[in-house]
């Protein structure tokens, strides 16, 4: 590419990010003009567009399959029944509303996908949040900052997990070895925040009403059917890859869509336009935006630029690379979608692992996996920057939107400088706590 288009790529890239941060339109509008421009200069193709979606249909698939089995469960009355009982448990107390919400989000993300989580859970923290008298947007962005911290619990918590593990050939095993205890740390490290971060919350207290009592299921065979959909999904997002068809978990969410949909058929209850008028279209078309203006970035070379300088500058100082890549990472995740950022960087840390001579040329290759035990740090380090960066912003993972997305739905508008409130100071801890891991883990392997 010419230097025009490339400074082109970055000025409109800055310019839609810039946008978003200043609340100046609508941030899918904005991702979509941004697109626009890129196409209309020939700077971004159809092939492009195509090619962005071996990273983008995965995540798009497991966000419809979430929005569609959440609103399957909308008219069963089951968020106001599981609603009603964390509100007895929270005892009007905010500060046990966010701890029960930690423990609720995060063993749940360690298994399924994040953003799923959010849909999933959104209606009961809101209908919680509402009967507390509290602003429900702060618990929002909890609910998404720790539903991407805990995908670090395990290989399929998270995509960028996944993707980096899958490249270097790592076993569920010797993540849950390496890596499940910084992710532990980073979901705890954020209960000592709350009261700093979320004051009023924290130190709220409201009387129940005495005779609350969880109401009945409004339909419970429809309920125990989406259910059984649900626990159907989330079996298979565990076992679905050691079946002998190998059911991935993109598969997995259309599966599940479609058997919901049978069940939303079959009950009578109410047309299936209707579920799927509801599916939240808008922040899935900016995500697909996201990440067509994410390939129009790596179309400038600035990739291979940045291996050689990774070696120029630290030579096989891989504690130092490790730090470089995790921060780094961590900044590029907060505003682009961290699942191709992270698939780029490993392309970067290959050609800078091949440029030290730490392994064989045939490395950059999808098969090899002999790596030398000493880089395992800096791949988890990726690991880290890339699930951990996105907490810090708006745009920064799939979560985060789709959060904002159901507040927007319920009357809250949630904009870059909210988010970012709350989203840094928990990041930027959550960073200096994964970096002393990180640096722990070259003495430990």
């Amino acid at each position: 590419m010419t230097d025009l288009q490339n400074y082109t790529i970055f000025a409109v890239f800055a310019g839609v990010i810039l946008v978003i941060a200043f609340n100046v339109i609508d941030m899918t509008l904005a991702a979509l003009l941004g697109v626009s421009i890129l196409l209309i200069l020939g700077i971004l193709t159809q092939q492009d567009i195509l090619n962005s979606f071996k990273f983008s249909q995965g995540m798009l698939a497991l966000l419809f399959g979430g929005m569609v089995i959440a609103r399957t469960l909308s008219p069963t009355g089951i968020f106001e029944h599981v609603g009603a009982r964390f509100l007895l448990a929270t005892r009007g107390s905010g500060r046990r509303f966010l701890l029960m919400l930690i423990a609720m989000v995060a063993p749940i993300c360690a298994f399924l996908p994040n953003a799923t989580t959010v849909i999933l859970l959104a209606p009961i923290i809101i209908r919680v949040a509402v009967a507390l008298e509290l602003d429900f947007v702060g618990p929002m962005v909890l609910t998404a900052i720790v539903s991407n911290s805990a995908g670090l619990l395990t290989l399929v918590g998270d995509p960028a997990t996944f993707i980096v593990g899958s490249s270097i050939g790592m076993t569920f095993g010797q993540y849950l070895r390496h890596v499940s205890l910084g992710g532990l740390l980073a979901v705890l490290i954020v209960i000592p925040l709350l009261p700093k971060v979320m004051p009023d919350i924290w130190k709220a207290r409201r009387e129940l009403p005495a005779d609350l009592r969880p109401q009945p299921l409004e339909r419970p065979g429809l309920c125990m059917a989406a259910l059984g959909v649900l626990g159907l999904m989330i079996a298979l997002f565990v076992f679905g890859e050691d079946l002998p068809a190998r059911v991935v978990p993109p598969s997995v969410a259309i599966i599940a869509a479609s058997l919901a949909l049978l069940v939303v058929y079959a009950a009578k209850v109410e047309p299936v336009e209707n579920v799927l008028k509801d599916v939240d279209w808008k922040t899935l078309i900016f995500l697909c935006c996201m990440f067509w203006l994410v390939e129009a970035f790596t179309k400038t070379g600035v990739v291979q630029t940045l291996s050689h300088q990774l070696h120029a500058g630290f030579g096989g100082q891989l504690r130092l690379v490790a730090l470089v890549m995790l921060f780094g990472i961590a900044l590029a995740s907060s505003v682009l979608a961290n699942t191709p950022v992270v698939a780029t960087s490993i392309l970067l840390i290959k050609g800078y692992l091949v440029a030290a001579e730490l392994v064989p040329e045939h490395a950059l290759g999808p098969t090899f996996t002999a790596w030398p035990e000493a880089t395992l740090p800096v791949f988890i380090a990726m690991m880290f920057g890339a699930t951990l960066g996105g907490n810090s912003t708006l745009i920064g993972a799939a979560a985060n939107v789709v959060s904002a997305g159901i507040c927007a739905a319920n009357g809250k508008r949630v904009t870059f400088v909210t988010f970012l409130r709350y989203g840094l100071p928990i990041t930027l801890v959550q960073l200096t706590v994964s970096a002393l891991y990180v640096l722990v883990l070259f003495y430990r392997i």
